[in-house]
């Protein structure tokens, strides 16, 4: 009888690690996915694990502190991660960026922060969600369907959507100066997953 106990909470630990391992939103059909990823570190930036510092107030040249992930290209690629600012002094930092990759491509989705916690979209201003303060944990969730749409979640609800084109794409996240923004800013991110379909 203790072995067959033990056999039945062994199953159920496995069964509840699979379901901690699904995708937060949009879920069925997902696989995880273990994309690579290289540091940038520009200016007054700098990547301590998943802790990313910008420590300057500059409002001019590059400040970045970001990880930047492998290029995909098709498909169907959901990325989750919570952010918590520890402390900020500046406004305007991209922490999330979606990249179209080739050419001159570039930036196709960016989020980013202004003081007071606003989270909005760069490309037209559109707010995304309001609550991220210091201190504050914030899920975020980007689902790219390539060809198709772009969908940002916060904290599980969906909260803007945007056509997604063909071609090849890379996610980004840390604390990036935007052009009309500053530092100083430092934020740290967890439960970093992907998955694709």
């Amino acid at each position: 009888m203790l072995r067959k106990t033990a056999v039945l909470a062994a199953l159920a630990a496995l069964v509840l690690g699979a379901q901690t391992a699904e995708a937060q939103v949009e879920p069925g059909g997902w696989t995880s996915d273990s994309p690579g990823f290289n540091v940038q570190q520009k200016g007054c930036g700098t990547v301590n694990n998943l802790t990313f510092t910008l420590s300057c107030s500059s409002s001019s040249g590059e400040q970045r502190a970001e990880r930047r992930y492998t290029t995909y290209t098709g498909g169907t690629h959901q990325f989750e991660g919570s952010f918590r600012i520890v402390s900020m002094g500046g406004s305007r930092i991209s922490l999330k960026q979606t990249f179209r990759d080739g050419g001159s491509a570039g930036p196709f989705f960016l989020m980013a922060v202004e003081r007071g916690g606003r989270l909005y979209s760069v490309e037209g201003g559109a707010t995304i969600a309001s609550g991220a303060t210091v201190g504050t944990t914030v899920r975020v969730n980007t689902v790219n369907q390539v060809g198709k749409t772009h969908r940002t979640y916060i904290n599980g609800s969906l909260k803007n959507t945007v056509n997604s084109a063909s071609g090849s794409y890379y996610d980004k996240f840390g604390a990036y100066r935007t052009a009309s923004g500053q530092g100083p800013i430092t934020v740290v991110w967890s439960g970093v997953q992907f998955w694709k379909k």
